[in-house]
């Protein structure tokens, strides 16, 4: 099974002021934390190793962690961002393909991770999970790609990642800067007609600010 990277690194500046004294992966929805949820995903998929990062008051997350089967992967000085922070737990994730998820999500039906898992083929440098703009509850902004009929990625379209994804690392090693974003390589995947996406078929919810978490735990409780 593909290795799993959580990002728990931010600083959770759009969930505040409840990530004040709190990482935002610590935020409960629904009496259970974003971040447990995201394990829950993971474990449930088959995921191995998992690697979650911190800094922004990561103390709290690594005591969350304390005595569980999930790595850590710091980043005391400089958040490094979501393509920085997974070149640097590549030691800890191995050189495969790796599955990333971002915490602050809630999912209902069927598990993306697994879901990924299956439609992945060696077509691909990156396979991401969609979800249409108009499905995407609690989204603020604009979608992010459009889906051709062969299921690649174009930027600029009506649907939003949603947060998880597979993806092959190789590139990471021809990127200099230290920090930097996914966004880097995907737009690299996209041309050369590698990146593909996957509708995720069940609900989603941004939990990226404070308003957003009564949506959630309502699309749970639906």
């Amino acid at each position: 099974m593909p290795p799993l990277m959580i990002f728990a690194a931010g600083l959770g500046t759009r969930m505040r002021p409840l990530t004040d004294d709190r990482p935002k992966p610590l935020i409960p929805v629904a009496g259970r934390t974003l971040l447990d949820r995201a394990l829950d995903l993971g474990r449930d998929a088959g995921a191995a190793p998992i690697v979650v990062n911190t800094h922004y008051l990561g103390d709290q997350i690594e005591r969350h962690l304390a005595g569980q089967d999930v790595a850590i992967s710091r980043e005391p000085d400089l958040i490094l961002d979501t393509g920085g922070g997974l070149r640097q737990a590549l030691p800890l994730l191995g050189p495969g393909p790796v599955m990333t998820l971002n915490p602050d999500v809630v999912w209902t039906g069927p598990n993306v991770l697994s879901a990924l898992m299956a439609a992945w083929d060696d077509r691909m440098d990156a396979l991401l999970a969609l979800v249409p703009l108009a499905q995407a509850t609690a989204r603020q902004g604009a979608g992010d790609f459009d889906l051709g009929p062969d299921g690649t990625l174009q930027r600029r379209g009506d649907h939003v990642y949603a947060g998880a994804q597979i993806i092959r690392t190789d590139r990471l090693a021809k990127i200099g800067d230290a920090a930097f974003s996914l966004n880097r390589l995907w737009d690299l995947m996209i041309a050369d007609g590698r990146a593909h996406g996957l509708i995720h078929s069940g609900g989603w919810c941004d939990v990226g600010y404070p308003a957003a978490i009564p949506l959630a735990e309502a699309l749970l409780d639906g």
